[in-house]
């Protein structure tokens, strides 16, 4: 066609030669060959060339003015990149501002770690309480719960309870008392060691023949030959009338302090055999 592809043309045909233009099944006539604008074309056949057609009459219709407004889906999808864009930037500033701040020391990071953790441990022991405590408050509401029938029982009393409350009490008073157990170390007096107890009074440790000899021997000599024979003997009897009277003067010592204050007095006391009168033993009678 000689109008440009944009262009509408509407052709109005007044009348045609039979068979010049073939009809269609909505009843509309189809022109056949080719029609011309109304204007001159840039190439092709005249207009007064398509008279013998029937063409009568031409009119055309032209370009539809240009759209004034907006496209909304256009603008909404520029405003969504321009967003996407702000928070890509405003991202990546903060990535870059938080590298320039960051503190690389060692030190410092491990006592922030060290920080950490003991908040940590500190949120943990509390929950632990927390539970604890709760298990608690369960424990008491179960506790009073089961408590409570009892509380409703008769007040009546058989001869059983009586019986057993009866010999609950015989028990109790026959019981010893506690206070009676319950005695300080400084009341039990200390018993003594018997690997080093004394020898009774009248023996005598005899180790050579000589020994058993003047043991045995029945004749009273002037002066004691063998003064050390008699010590256990004597240091146990002047034990046993000294150190109650030690125990009485000095209530708060202790028992190897009483025996030191009465070796003491042993060494000075004229019932040491020591100190009496005595002879060598190898001395000729």
């Amino acid at each position: 066609m000689g109008c440009s592809e944009t262009e509408a043309l509407l052709i109005t045909v007044s009348r045609a030669p039979a068979g010049a233009m073939p009809i269609s099944r909505s009843g509309r006539l189809r022109p056949r060959g080719i029609a011309s604008c109304s204007r001159p074309p840039i190439s092709g056949p005249a207009p007064e060339q398509l008279t013998g057609l029937g063409v009568t009459e031409l009119a055309f219709r032209g370009m539809p003015k240009k759209f004034q407004g907006e496209n909304t889906k256009s603008a909404a999808a520029r405003a969504r990149r321009a967003e996407a864009k702000a928070v890509a930037d405003a991202k990546k500033q903060k990535e870059l501002e938080d590298a320039y701040w960051k503190d690389e020391d060692k030190h410092v990071m491990r006592k922030e770690q060290r920080k950490e953790e003991k908040e940590k441990r500190r949120l943990e022991q509390l929950e632990r309480k927390k539970e604890a405590q709760r298990l608690l408050e369960e424990e008491d509401s179960r506790l009073k719960g089961s408590k409570a029938p009892r509380v409703a029982t008769s007040s009546k009393v058989t001869r059983t309870q009586i019986e057993e409350t009866l010999r609950r009490d015989h028990q109790h008073k026959e019981a010893p008392d506690p206070a009676e157990k319950a005695k300080s170390h400084l009341e039990v007096p200390l018993e003594e060691n018997v690997n080093r107890r004394l020898l009774e009074e009248g023996s005598v440790e005899a180790r050579t023949i000589e020994d058993a000899i003047a043991v045995l021997s029945v004749a009273e000599e002037a002066a004691d030959r063998h003064p050390e024979r008699r010590m256990r003997a004597a240091f146990t009897a002047f034990e046993e009338a000294q150190l109650p009277r030690l125990k009485q003067e000095n209530p708060n010592m202790r028992l190897s302090q009483l025996k030191q204050m009465l070796k003491k007095e042993w060494l000075r006391s004229p019932d040491n055999p020591m100190n009496q009168r005595a002879v060598p033993f190898n001395t000729p009678k």
